[in-house]
């Protein structure tokens, strides 16, 4: 395998949160899991492996060990299918002068700015007529190409840009996708779809930076893309469980929508739907709620998410004992607000793992007058009370349209993940 390659091919589809969990069922498929109906009595045997989808954004693989015993526990490793980028509103066809412009809404907090003059995409899912009321037709859209930019407007008409402009959102960043046409782009998306039209009812449709990665550095050392936040832990999850190696318990890698804005949905950490799903998967090993429970005193949650790298222009936003610069290797996360989950106990069982595996790593802490963001592991772990840590890789530019990562990093994420599938 090599990580970075495989890497570029996955994030280069993970277009949005849906086309995210399509690829991850594209590659499970091929590695020889079944998936499951969310619906349905689950059918679970020691030694199978395993995926059930969540409203179409999210997802959890799970592995059964060939040992499996009752009470025996679980193992998670959790990231998020989402970023922060736009939403198209419904009715979004605007005209300006000649131009057809699309209404949007900020999704998550990204970095205005970096949006402007961009080459952009559109992708996410449809829901269409379909003979059943209750059941639309529903598919994936990409556009696989940019058809969207947001202009900048010239210094010669704004001399006061480069001290700084704020972006309204609702009047400076509605994206131009050509000149008018009176049928609008919901009608070219059913086109593009072989819709007829009118047939489109609702939409999830996203946009997207459609640049590719490219490694940066005088010796290829950083990696520059979009959507590093949190592509890089999901791949990390996804190459875990094809690699899991427990022969006891279960894994799990977990692959929630929503943590961008704030997780609380029915397919977001927020929910019942880990404890439930994980409750399903066990009852049907050992049936029984009490064995269930008492495997969740033997289990654990990595919780994974990108970390702030080191600034090389601003330093002094950062802790000046607990910071991480690229290619430091992995990332420890903690706090004492719980904004990321923190458990000495858990960290030190990784610690102990990374120095056994060889796998580097650092530890990041925010300045103490400075609050950063969270991450979902202390939500989902609220609602499923397992000893939990937050990790990641380091990147600068967390939330612009591209980030840039070092290139040694989510090797070591990945080496993390699945040696920790393989834990006793």
């Amino acid at each position: 395998m090599n990580c970075m390659e495989d890497f570029r091919e996955f994030n280069s589809r993970a277009v949005s949160p849906y086309h995210v969990v399509d690829e991850i069922v594209r590659i499970l498929n091929e590695n020889e899991f079944t998936g499951l109906l969310p619906a349905a009595p689950f059918t679970i045997e020691p030694g199978g492996k395993y995926y059930v989808k969540g409203h179409g954004s999210s997802l959890i693989a799970f592995t059964v060990g060939e040992k499996f015993e009752e009470g025996s526990g679980i193992y998670i490793a959790a990231s998020h299918t989402d970023f922060p980028c736009f939403r198209i509103k419904p009715n979004p066809d605007m005209k300006e002068g000649d131009y057809g412009k699309v209404d949007v809404e900020c999704y998550g907090g990204a970095i205005l700015s970096t949006w402007m003059d961009r080459p952009l995409g559109i992708a996410g899912r449809a829901a269409f007529r379909s003979g059943e009321d209750l059941h639309p037709g529903m598919c994936l859209f990409d556009s696989g190409r940019p058809v969207l930019t947001i202009p900048n407007l010239p210094i010669h008409l704004n001399k006061e840009v480069n001290k700084g402009v704020e972006l309204n959102r609702q009047t400076d960043l509605m994206p131009v996708y050509g000149m008018w046409q009176e049928k609008g782009l919901i009608s070219w998306i059913e086109e593009e779809l072989s819709l007829e039209q009118g047939s489109i009812l609702d939409y999830d449709f996203y946009i997207y930076c459609s640049e590719p990665g490219t490694e940066i550095g005088t010796e290829g050392e950083f990696y520059s893309s979009p959507r590093l936040d949190n592509m890089t832990s999901v791949f990390a999850g996804l190459q875990g469980i094809l690699h899991s190696g427990r022969e006891t318990g279960v894994n799990a890698a977990v692959f929630f929508d929503h943590e961008e804005i704030g997780s609380r949905t029915k397919q977001g950490a927020g929910s019942m739907w880990l404890s439930n799903t994980l409750e399903r998967i066990y009852d049907a090993l050992a049936p029984g709620r009490i064995h269930y429970l008492e495997a969740l005193e033997k289990s654990r949650m990595l919780s994974m998410d990108v970390s702030h790298a080191y600034h090389p222009n601003q330093g002094g936003r950062y802790d000046p004992k607990n910071h991480v610069m690229l290619n430091s290797g992995v990332t420890i996360k903690e706090s004492g607000v719980q904004s990321y989950a923190t458990d000495s106990e858990e960290i030190a069982c990784l610690m102990r793992l990374m120095e056994k595996e060889g796998i580097p790593f650092c530890k990041y802490i925010n300045r103490s007058d400075q609050a950063g963001g969270g991450t979902l592991g202390s939500i989902a772990s609220a609602l499923l009370p397992v000893m939990t840590a937050d990790v990641g890789i380091p990147v600068l530019a967390m939330h612009s349209a591209r980030e840039t990562m070092g290139s040694k990093d989510l090797p070591a994420l990945v080496k993390l993940v699945q040696a920790y599938f393989k834990m006793a």
